[in-house]
């Protein structure tokens, strides 16, 4: 079966924090999303405005998100095959962290095997696709400083307060926000081999 992917079409969503895009395509028949532009974000040229009931079902999430309300959304609606490998990775490890907490980018390193790639984590994140549907305003650093945010520093504390994140007098994530430390992947069994 061949790969059938239509062009790539847009559809504007107004929202308290401005105007959001939702970058679409059609894949094997299956309305996705390719991208989420945040406002301020630079926009791609010659996005057609088009939209479809799939779309506007996440759009209306989008909304309802935005608004405050608690959303979650399924993984398959967005084109994660656009992400390599290790941005996959993260971003499906970012979608665990429950709305009201946060993790740090060293932990979602350590739970993916690689406990000193936090600045990849970082990075991974800082490229989300998928900001909003993929929540990746979720994650910040280990001094629980806020870090960086497609759609801005004040979109991003906005968001946490609005999920119920708790900030100290310093503008710090408090630590009672944070999700616990355990690991969130199975580990692989150890076997032992006796000798005889």
């Amino acid at each position: 079966m061949s790969d059938r992917t239509t062009g790539l079409f847009a559809r504007e969503v107004s929202s308290p924090f401005g105007t959001l895009a939702v970058a679409w395509s059609v894949r094997d028949g299956i309305p996705l999303v390719s991208r989420v532009l945040l406002p301020g974000g630079v926009r791609p040229p010659g996005l057609a405005r088009r939209s479809c009931m799939e779309i506007e079902s996440v759009v209306r999430g989008m909304t309802a998100f935005l608004s405050g309300e608690s959303v979650d959304f399924p993984v398959d609606v967005i084109r994660l095959d656009l992400c390599g490998g290790f941005q996959r990775r993260v971003l499906l490890e970012e979608r665990l962290v429950p709305r009201g907490m946060v993790t740090s980018y060293s932990s979602i390193a350590a739970s993916l095997g690689a406990p000193g790639a936090a600045r990849a984590v970082g990075g991974a994140l800082a490229a989300n696709p998928f900001p909003i549907l993929v929540p990746c305003h979720r994650a910040v650093r280990a001094d629980g400083s806020p870090g960086g945010f497609q759609g801005g520093t004040g979109m991003k504390r906005s968001l946490l307060v609005m999920e119920g994140v708790a900030f100290d007098e310093d503008g710090l994530v408090r630590r009672s926000s944070f999700v616990p430390a355990v690991s969130r992947r199975p580990q692989p069994s150890r076997t032992r081999t006796s000798r005889t």
